[in-house]
């Protein structure tokens, strides 16, 4: 698996140093996926030799990969090979309107692979420094892609998030040091004591009053990084003004790497301290999350930010669950994870397709997707009925599986959950009927057909989401319950 490990990280590495020399060429799209490809194939290898060996520490100690960050790499490396495949035609069409330069083609491919790179990295890293510094070298990757367009208001969108990100991930190094002190306490070996496999090892001899206060400089940090409220505000934006690629990558991975640091710290903690503090936090934030994001929805005009405060709701939810932190929580968190991810790619795939072709991104100028184009309007509609917890799609099971536990745990907060994404449902659906099935406004002109849309790339993913929704694969199942075991420290099936 070492090899396995090499080559997940090579390939985005060299395709980042590649295409920052040869991006803005017309072949540069190829390249692009070509390397997207190859390191899904790396992530393919690396999955199989976890299902079959366990559990693997490099030699060299700087990676970890185990049951809860593998399925989430072969989800990035999945999620970066189809949105590669999107954005070849999308970026042409855009470069063709003028709306990016040959110079911007290359910013685009070479910062994409470095993207990737990152978030790859921060999955498999075993030392929360070098996590750290992951998510750091993605808030520069993404600042990049965000700006892409060059118009004030992308500009502003990038500094924002620049900024807020800048300022939260300062928060988590601050989180990650007060961590290094309390292990350099109980660690003989200073040099490791910031790897994930050592720290778990000694995690109940670390000082419980220094990592209470180190977790909530993390939660402040990556819960930026993750669009937990009230630390959301550069996530409407980004996705409104950067291009619809960096929209699809941003729900589908980087708010995942973000949630995924803060589990890993919570399970530190959770030893540490013998309670579940961390986890009361999560909760905390993950609700006020849910009701935020639930009433703005029904206050958006624009479509892409519409459903940036659909991702809000959603990883509020998720942040929730692994903040409960019974197995079965953890379990429908796992699964609302892979979900949302799929899910919300091809909702942002089939949106990039509609703002073309109607060349707006205001909700009340799209009307009538059903009769003007058959084809994305039903994959809209599918996308939105699967992200807003329609059975019998994942999101539903996911969202079914946390509410059990929430009730089991605590009836109110089955009742405060219930509220939220019912706010949520209706805020969606009273946006998507009139633009699915209303009349077409005379004043906009539907855009010759010139990007033809990949309508099978959508389809992979509708049809993945609602796999997990009628039957969980075994395999991931199997994963699901081992990462299960190491979050919450028990079983799915000794819950019921």
């Amino acid at each position: 698996m070492e090899l396995s490990i090499k080559l997940v990280l090579a390939f985005p590495l060299i395709g980042a140093l590649s295409l920052a020399f040869v991006g803005q060429r017309r072949g540069a799209s190829w390249l692009n996926i070509i390397f997207s490809v190859f390191t899904f194939i790396a992530a393919i290898n690396l999955s199989i030799g976890v299902w079959q060996q366990g559990n693997y520490l490099s030699t060299n100690q700087l990676f970890y990969i185990d049951a809860f960050n593998i399925y989430i790499i072969l989800l990035t490396a999945f999620i970066g090979m189809n949105t590669a495949i999107f954005s070849q035609n999308y970026m042409r069409e855009e470069l063709a309107a003028g709306k990016v330069t040959t110079v911007s083609m290359r910013i685009y491919h070479a910062m994409y692979q470095g993207f990737i790179l990152s978030m790859l990295l921060a999955l498999m890293s075993n030392n929360l420094g070098l996590l750290w510094v992951a998510m750091e070298a993605a808030t520069l990757f993404t600042v990049l892609l965000v700006s892409l367009y060059r118009t004030p208001e992308a500009i502003e969108a990038a500094w924002k998030y620049f900024i807020l990100c800048g300022v939260g991930i300062a928060q988590a190094l601050f989180g990650t040091v007060l961590i290094y002190f309390a292990a350099a306490q109980v660690i003989p070996e200073h040099e490791t004591a910031l790897l994930w496999h050592t720290l778990y090892e000694n995690a109940a001899q670390l000082e419980p009053t220094v990592m209470s206060i180190a977790f909530v400089f993390l939660l402040v940090g990556y819960g930026t990084k993750l669009g937990l409220a009230p630390l959301h505000n550069w996530l409407p934006d980004t996705h409104s003004e950067g291009p619809t690629p960096i929209s699809v990558v941003l729900s589908g991975l980087l708010l995942n790497v973000a949630l995924y640091g803060l589990v890993r710290v919570k399970i530190l903690v959770d030893h540490s301290l013998q309670t579940n503090l961390a986890g009361q936090l999560m909760m905390g934030f993950g609700l006020l999350s849910l009701i935020i994001a639930a009433l703005f929805i029904h206050r958006q005009r624009d479509i892409k930010r519409l459903f940036s405060y659909s991702s809000i709701e959603h990883m509020g939810l998720m942040t929730f669950s692994f903040g409960l932190g019974t197995p079965l929580a953890t379990f429908a968190a796992l699964l609302h994870l892979l979900a949302h991810a799929l899910t919300k790619s091809a909702i942002f795939m089939t949106i990039g397709y509609i703002v073309h072709r109607v060349g707006t991104q205001v909700m009340e100028k799209i009307r009538g997707l059903i009769h003007t184009d058959p084809k994305l309007g039903w994959s809209f509609f599918i996308g939105t009925a699967a992200i807003a917890g329609i059975p019998p799609f994942g999101i539903f099971t996911g969202e079914f599986l946390l509410l059990i536990a929430a009730i089991k745990t605590s009836p109110w907060l089955g009742l405060i959950i219930i509220l939220g994404m019912s706010i949520a449902f209706a805020g969606l659906f009273r946006h998507i009927q009139p633009i699915v099935y209303g009349d077409a406004p005379q004043q906009v002109q539907i855009q010759p057909i010139t990007l033809r849309p990949q309508m099978w790339l959508i389809g992979v993913h509708l049809a993945l989401v609602l796999w997990l929704g009628l039957s969980v694969p075994p395999f991931f199942a199997e994963w699901f319950e081992q990462a299960t075991l190491l979050i919450s420290g028990g079983s799915v099936n000794s819950f019921w």
